[in-house]
């Protein structure tokens, strides 16, 4: 399926109910805000009512938000880069991101939705608890902590210009995904896995690099 065309300015509607269309959009602070309380009453949680060590944390906390990341990659490359076999599929992908790809820069829809992230974390609450107990109480803080870290870094690259410092590799990358090849570049909080999983874009030369010239989105 042929890229959308990109404009860095406008919107799309969705649905013709204003209701459902309003549910499309969200202020990235509302999700962002959430998952960090939800990160912090999980670990409140842990303390006051299981019996959990709290040293823990030192290592479930980041192995959450570390697993979040594996996670955001794969949701990305294979559910949201889904092949569409028919029309209904084309309109199912462009609704749930295509619609991000035609307008990056629309700032109501750089998050998911809070209805919908609050079903998935409610999938992947269940099913950590299912793998490890109540050490979820310690370790889904991390996980949690790491989709509101990646909706910070995910807004900042597409409303920011980049910064000057080993940061600005995160701009340059998910930059790659938007404009060059929409079927590299998965990741965007931890570009690792790309390497990985080999589905690194293509590296231009110097020379070649300065004659296509990627669209700054950021400006």
């Amino acid at each position: 399926m042929a890229q959308p065309r990109i404009s860095n300015t406008g919107t799309a509607r969705l649905f013709e109910s204003r209701f459902l269309e309003k549910l499309t959009r969200t202020s990235f602070l509302f999700p962002v805000s959430l998952y960090y309380i939800i990160a912090i009453a999980s670990i409140a949680y842990a303390a006051l009512y299981t019996e959990q060590q709290l040293i823990r944390l030192l290592y479930l906390f980041p192995l959450g938000m570390i697993t979040f990341t594996l996670v955001e990659y794969l949701i990305h490359r294979f559910i949201f880069h889904f092949e569409p076999e028919n029309e209904k599929q084309e309109k199912l992908k462009y609704n749930i991101h295509g619609v991000h790809h035609e307008f990056p820069k629309d700032k109501d829809r750089l998050a998911m939705p809070p209805v919908v992230s609050l079903l998935v974390a409610t999938v992947f609450f269940f099913l950590f608890y299912a793998v490890m107990g109540k050490t979820v109480w310690l370790f889904f803080p991390g996980f949690s902590a790491g989709y509101s870290t990646y909706l910070v870094i995910h807004y900042a690259v597409h409303r920011y210009r980049p910064p000057n410092n080993f940061l600005k590799y995160l701009w340059k990358h998910h930059s790659l995904h938007h404009y060059k090849s929409d079927e590299s570049a998965f990741s965007v909080s931890l570009p690792i896995w790309d390497i990985l999983f080999k589905t690194m874009p293509v590296v231009s030369s110097k020379k070649e690099e300065a004659a296509e010239k990627l669209p700054d989105y950021n400006l």
